[in-house]
């Protein structure tokens, strides 16, 4: 676990400063999603959020589009007219897609020129540890105490599982994703193949290194798909989505099958309002995989947090007091 104790004496040896602020970009496989956090407080004082398929496509060609190119500069463009960075330190960090993309540099060149901001791309294990500290500092506020922790953040190219014992964590990134899984095949047939076979990978590791007191692990989900059916079993949908009445809900393998279900029964237009617009596919496919990671870490329900990448690099941010650009 020396890696994991590494990260967080980084990220959590310094107190919150007292004055400024943080702005923290997270440039992922499906989403564009910015944050403003007071650092003073510790309060989230903005929020941004913009679907822009970065990796649409990306599974077949190898290659981010110029079309995602395009959704990506003018939602930063977006995020940047909405919130003022005046300040403020900033980071901006991109993921699985840009990790895997053959035209990575090219694109993330253009996105710079285009609109000012320079993303940086992070391994998995760095937007593990980012998310942990994320989750953690949720986790502290809503007084939910937990030595132990696995953690799942299931993206739009990757999901990362952690297990955090004390004050280390062991963390892989696996390349499937919510867009990945999605688009691997023509066929529901295809993508149950593609889970089975991913999935193997995610199920030797979490057996290697699988805490010893499985009892008194809490079980963490983060991201789309958690939020989302999170969401949807209060009764919000898309657009009344409210992240402090999902954090700290907790679902079941049971009540992921009735969402999976209930979703495709629902008329296009109903499933749009449900879970936003061109999402409907995702979220069936999040949940398959969210269903596998149920089996695979032997959980009876799982504690749903909102907070995730962008929130620990804010963090991150406003304990050290630098500013990356």
């Amino acid at each position: 676990m020396k890696r994991g104790v590494d990260f967080i004496a980084q990220n959590h040896s310094c107190r919150m400063s007292v004055d400024g602020c943080a702005v923290a970009f997270d440039l992922g496989s499906n989403t564009l999603r910015a944050v403003v956090l007071e650092c003073g407080s510790g309060e989230f004082i903005h929020s941004f959020e913009k679907i822009v398929s970065t990796a649409d496509g990306l599974a077949k060609s190898g290659r981010i589009s110029d079309a995602a190119v395009d959704r990506i500069v003018n939602a930063v463009k977006e995020a940047v007219g909405s919130f003022d960075m005046q300040d403020c330190t900033m980071d901006a960090v991109t993921t699985e897609a840009f990790r895997r993309a053959l035209n990575a540099q090219e694109a993330l060149s253009r996105i710079e020129k285009e609109s000012g901001i320079s993303f940086r791309v992070i391994d998995g294990e760095s937007e593990a540890g980012y998310t942990l500290l994320a989750v953690r500092e949720r986790l502290k506020r809503l007084g939910v105490e937990a030595e132990n922790i696995v953690l799942v953040d299931i993206g739009g190219g990757s999901t990362e599982l952690v297990v955090a014992q004390g004050e280390g964590f062991v963390a892989r990134s696996f390349s499937l994703g919510i867009v990945t899984l999605a688009q691997s095949g023509d066929s529901i047939e295809d993508i149950h193949a593609k889970l089975e076979i991913e999935s193997r990978e995610i199920a030797a590791f979490f057996e290697s290194v699988k805490p010893d007191a499985m009892d008194d692990t809490l079980f963490v989900a983060t991201a789309g798909t958690p939020t989302t059916i999170a969401a949807l079993r209060l009764g919000m949908d898309y657009y009344s989505y409210d992240a402090r009445r999902v954090n700290g809900t907790t679902l079941t393998p049971r009540e992921l099958e009735e969402c999976y279900e209930r979703l495709r029964l629902m008329e296009q237009a109903q499933r749009e309002r449900a879970v936003g617009v061109g999402r409907g596919d995702l979220i069936a496919a999040g949940i398959l995989i969210f269903l596998k990671l149920f089996e695979i870490v032997c959980a009876r329900e799982a504690l749903v947090i909102d907070d995730g990448l962008r929130e620990g690099v804010a963090l991150s941010l406003c304990r050290r007091g630098t500013t990356t650009l």
